[in-house]
């Protein structure tokens, strides 16, 4: 199950950074009327403007899950798991031909026309690259993580554990205390003035 967890954390942060690398990149190029000769590139961030903010909720939740007991484990698992559900629910529409909202604030700061209406007119074609779909995989796996997470964070062991002391463990002195008895008692969690 050491390897589940390994797994589970390293496709969580895979995952987070592959997205976070899509909204950055161009994912419609869109052709105006007026400037046939000239398409204007439109970002993932601006088509979805959470992606990114989801990307590195992501790879927080990744980095968190690499410390996580059995219970925050299964919370993480969930978080990823809805975090892929809201990525999915965003990219989906543009990527199936509703690329209206996608694409506005691109052809409004380039035209000043706002409105659904006066987008659509100014517009002669729009055409996707590859990232909205990378990112839909990227979510999918990302899903796939947080499965992965549920399943096998009941064997997830937490890591503060082999940092902790056991108090009862130290070695007690029957006889008065010198000054290094009184700091390996501190040491050990003890009070030595008792």
């Amino acid at each position: 199950m050491r390897r589940a967890r390994l797994l589970a954390v390293l496709v969580t942060l895979g995952a987070g950074a592959l997205l976070l690398v899509s909204s950055t990149q161009t994912w419609f190029a869109v052709v105006l009327r007026d400037s046939p000769d000239q398409a204007l590139e439109v970002a993932g961030s601006s088509a979805v403007p959470v992606l990114a903010p989801l990307a590195l909720a992501t790879l927080a939740v990744g980095a968190a899950a690499s410390l996580a007991g059995r219970v925050l484990g299964t919370i993480f698992g969930a978080i990823d798991i809805a975090i892929a559900a809201a990525v999915t629910a965003l990219v989906l529409p543009p990527v199936l031909g509703s690329w209206q909202a996608a694409i506005s604030a691109t052809v409004t700061e380039a035209t000043g026309i706002a409105g659904a209406e006066g987008i659509a007119g100014l517009v002669s074609s729009v055409t996707p690259t590859a990232w909205p779909w990378l990112s839909l995989v990227f979510a999918a796996v990302l899903a796939g993580a947080g499965v992965l997470a549920l399943v096998s964070a009941r064997a997830w062991t937490s890591s503060g554990r082999r940092y902790r002391t056991d108090a009862a463990a130290a070695p007690h002195s029957a006889g008065p205390l010198d000054a290094v008895d009184s700091w390996d008692e501190l040491s050990h969690g003890e009070d030595p003035t008792r």
